[in-house]
């Protein structure tokens, strides 16, 4: 086995397995959990590679500093708190591992719609307060409907194999993909799926081009009525726009499982101070909220790990 002798600084916490294969391979690892930035910075030249989640901003002024960088690994997939377009000027690889933690957020989607559609939230809390309303809480079925899947890399071909037992009609659109149409689904462009999607799963990067992708305009282009899925990023929904939407009947629910407050430190909100776009979703029985936790699985916390093993060996080798 050829020794690797490589420094590497973990910036957060990561599945065991990650550390473990890299020792494995007779590199150096090393968790900082505490230090601030700019104490990063002033330690980051003597390192080979870079283990993140999200804790700190991976800048230019911080890839300036990191002289002997090889890669900078981001244990999930959104890539948004990288500066990648500067690392690989330094040459520096960038990589994530979407591949492990996919299946989780095709599980998780296709779950959180299920308990919309049937009021399995509001009929579970109702059976507990001694309320047995059957007619109140009759359900909505999946099987046949159009979905709209907007993005169809790992996160959105997952969700869209897990439909597959549904007979539903999956329409898929992706701006940087031509020629995928699979199995699972029918390649269209938007104007398909604004005319005939019934439920719509959003799986896109956040990127300038995507940052309130979807406001007023774009949910008042949908013929039908729509149940909303978002498992990507909080800031790809604009909250005002969708509650407006909500209220007027064009979105029947909302499958949250992100917010664009999350920066907030939404455990810190005191109920008076909750934006009231925020606390009408609290509130309403037609939105399903969990707290970013789509790819979140004991499963997928060790295979994310694995996956940048991986990727890493080819880097380093």
């Amino acid at each position: 086995m050829i020794v690797l002798n490589k420094n590497i600084l973990f910036l957060d916490s990561v599945h065991p397995a990650l550390k473990d294969e890299l020792k494995r391979m007779g590199c150096h690892c090393e968790l900082d959990e505490k230090s601030s930035k700019e104490e990063i910075e002033k330690k980051i030249g003597d390192y080979d590679g870079i283990v993140i989640r999200s804790r700190i901003k991976i800048d230019a002024a911080l890839i300036d500093k990191a002289t002997k960088l090889k890669f900078i690994a981001r244990a999930g997939a959104g890539m948004e708190n990288i500066d990648s377009e500067y690392a690989k000027k330094k040459k520096i690889k960038c990589i994530n591992a979407p591949e492990g933690n996919r299946d989780a957020v095709g599980e998780h989607a296709l779950g959180m719609l299920l308990s919309l559609m049937n009021n399995l939230n509001r009929a579970d809390r109702e059976v507990r307060q001694g309320k047995w309303l059957r007619e109140e809480n009759r359900g909505t079925e999946l099987m046949f409907k159009t979905v709209g899947i907007i993005g169809y890399g790992n996160m959105g071909t997952a969700f869209a194999r897990r439909l597959q037992s549904f007979s539903v009609m999956a329409l898929a659109y992706d701006k940087y993909k031509e020629n995928f149409g699979d199995d699972f689904i029918i390649e269209a462009n938007m104007d398909a799926i604004f005319e005939e999607a019934e439920v719509v799963s959003l799986h896109v990067p956040l990127t300038e081009e995507t940052k309130y992708l979807v406001n007023d305009e774009f949910l008042s282009r949908f013929k039908n009525p729509i149940y909303l899925i978002n498992t990507s990023r909080g800031k790809v929904v604009n909250t005002e726009d969708l509650v407006k939407h909500i209220k007027s009947g064009k979105v029947l629910g909302a499958c949250l499982d992100v917010l664009e407050y999350e920066t907030s430190s939404l455990e810190k909100l005191e109920p008076k101070d909750l934006p009231p776009a925020l606390k009408y979703l609290y509130e309403s029985d037609k939105v399903i909220l969990t707290p970013h936790i789509a790819g979140w699985t004991f499963e997928s916390n060790q295979r994310i790990s694995l996956v940048l093993a991986e990727k890493i060996a080819k880097i380093l080798k």
